[in-house]
């Protein structure tokens, strides 16, 4: 097979054109575009339900994670005729965006293509674009701290949510640090969820304040965990679960869920978790273990 070659496929009954299969998109690895490809349509079942309905902000690396890269807002133009849209209004642009909507198998493949190797979602849906369906937190630890210290943190977002009669849904960033969702079963607006988003990250501040940070300057981030609440605004993404990051190495934002366990005999780090019954574990599903690069 030549790397240059394309191929046309039957998803579904839809029909798609796929190109470049041998091309190398993780160098450090050698994963080719069509081992990507391959995790996507593994993992298809467990993901489409968080992209279904979404709008998508595309990050696209069209010649590998060391290549070019864009962000993407507006759907292309060549897209296929299937594929949904939503329009959005940009008081930037003062004109609509249309973000592509991806509802199917073949709608992920085709994202990721055209080189959409990690895959952002809107926090709310295209039927009510004002009204989120959850709470976002995303745990960024600083300078000399670690994703150790995030699960900490993570622990310590989950009992105060607990305290305000919330859950919190924990996942890794697939970067360096942990994410919390908090689902929402009422109808609000981003008007109600981002001022309470950043109070639960001040009052976790102030409750650890040699842990924990709400704002975003870097110097005041050293040995923290940034507890980063500003993406509950209607214009903001976050990665979706399963989706894989472009790093230098593929690595994928995975579901965990909170696991009791019994508490540790080795000697307890600077930023380990003083409730160390509680641990965050890898999500028990068909396809979380799967690697774009297996």
């Amino acid at each position: 097979m030549s790397a240059g070659a394309h191929h046309e496929l039957d998803i579904g009954g839809r029909r798609l054109a796929i190109g470049n299969l041998d091309r190398v998109v993780f160098p450090r690895t050698g994963t080719t575009k069509a081992q990507l490809l391959d995790y996507y349509i593994r993992v298809a079942d467990v993901m489409l339900p968080h992209l279904r309905d979404r709008p998508l902000h595309m990050h696209r690396y069209p010649e590998g994670v060391e290549g070019p890269r864009f962000w993407q807002k507006q759907c292309p133009e060549h897209r296929p005729a299937w594929l949904p849209t939503v329009p959005v209004w940009s008081r930037d642009k003062r004109a609509n965006i249309e973000f592509c909507v991806v509802d199917e198998l073949a709608a992920l493949l085709w994202a990721v293509n055209i080189g959409s190797i990690e895959l952002h979602t809107s926090l709310h849906t295209r039927h009510a674009l004002e009204r989120p369906t959850t709470l976002a937190f995303d745990l960024d630890p600083g300078a000399g701290a670690n994703v150790v210290a995030c699960t900490d943190v993570a622990l310590r977002l989950r009992d105060l949510l607990t305290e305000l009669d919330l859950q919190g849904v924990p996942k890794t960033s697939g970067s360096k640090g942990l994410q919390v969702y908090v689902p929402l079963n009422t109808p609000v607006t981003y008007e109600d969820t981002k001022p309470l988003a950043r109070k639960i990250a001040q009052v976790l501040e102030a409750k650890s304040p040699a842990r924990v940070v709400s704002r975003m300057p870097k110097a005041l981030r050293a040995g923290k965990v940034l507890v980063d609440w500003g993406q509950n605004t209607p214009h903001k993404s976050m990665v979706c679960a399963y989706s894989v990051r472009a790093k230098a190495r593929p690595t994928v934002s995975t579901p965990l869920r909170w696991r009791r366990s019994r508490p540790s005999r080795r000697r307890a780090t600077p930023r380990s978790s003083r409730s160390s019954s509680t641990t965050c574990s890898r999500a028990s599903t068909p396809t979380a273990t799967s690697s774009p690069a297996s």
